[in-house]
């Protein structure tokens, strides 16, 4: 049954990818008659790249939806899992680490309290604040949940070989550095 989840992914990814990769033709032709001046190799890599983000984040966010939360919600419960025992962090931890305001941080937070999936638990060092603390259900969950989502990534990265993974990580580093030094 989890196979053929991941088949539809793969069929519903191909199919967007099809879909995409025409537009990028389109777009590029386009210009192509306007401005043949420009760079339009340039302009075709980028709007792929972007093609290739919003399909993973469609596919991430599918899998989020299969279990009743955001992406977002769960960036908060993996990041809680991954930080070990006894799976707690500050809130100021957690937007820093996800990169949210405080504010946004809270709502999140307010949600998945709700839901019974985190807790606000007394801080050890400081009586003035709280740490947030994963759920015994939610630590479960969370372990499932991310076996799915590395199947998904897998299956994502799946028309590419091993060798074609490793060239393209290394692209993307390179391009990541010069992005970030920008």
């Amino acid at each position: 049954m989890l196979a053929d989840k991941y088949l539809d992914v793969k069929i519903l990814v191909d199919d967007m990818l099809c879909a995409m990769e025409n537009r990028v033709q389109r777009l590029v032709g386009q210009w192509e008659a306007e401005r043949p001046d420009l760079d339009l190799a340039t302009m075709a890599t980028v709007a792929r790249l972007m093609t290739v983000g919003t399909l993973m984040r469609q596919a991430i966010d599918a899998l989020a939806t299969e279990h009743g939360t955001t992406q977002e919600e769960g960036d908060i419960l993996f990041t809680l899992r991954r930080s070990g025992a006894p799976y707690r962090l500050p809130p100021s931890r957690l937007s820093s680490a996800l990169l949210v305001s405080s504010g946004t941080m809270t709502g999140r937070l307010d949600r998945l309290e709700a839901r019974g999936l985190v807790v606000r638990v007394p801080s050890a060092t400081d009586r003035r604040s709280v740490e947030i603390q994963l759920t015994d259900d939610a630590r479960e969950a969370v372990d499932r949940i991310v076996t799915e989502h590395v199947a998904r990534e897998q299956q994502m990265l799946a028309p590419l070989t091993a060798r074609e993974r490793t060239t393209l990580d290394g692209l993307l580093d390179k391009l990541l550095a010069g992005l970030d030094g920008a």
